[in-house]
């Protein structure tokens, strides 16, 4: 497997300041994938933007990891809502026309 796209996870802890411990709890309960290479960690480059998100909830405010699976879910609902309500929107103005 090429590691062009992933991102080793030890230079993640390094520059967030997180234990590796925080990122296997995450992975335990389904929130990232940790792929391994070569015997070394990675996460996927896509994923960056929601482990900063959950970093940033851990550090600045001290919500635990049950607390992260449960607003990320919270998020991601929210997301499907708003797309189907967006659906729903648009297939109203064909009628409205």
């Amino acid at each position: 497997m090429s590691q062009e796209n992933f991102i080793p996870l030890h230079k993640i802890c390094e520059l967030y300041k997180v234990e590796m411990s925080f990122f296997n709890s995450l992975s335990e309960i389904g929130l990232i994938k940790i792929i391994t290479i070569e015997k070394s960690n990675y996460i996927h480059q896509d994923k960056i933007t929601d482990i900063e998100k959950m970093i940033r909830m851990h550090l600045d405010l001290d919500i635990n990891i049950e607390g992260i699976d449960i607003a990320f879910n919270l998020l991601q609902k929210i997301g499907e809502l708003e797309n189907e309500l967006n659906t729903v929107k648009n297939r109203l103005r064909i009628y409205e026309n």
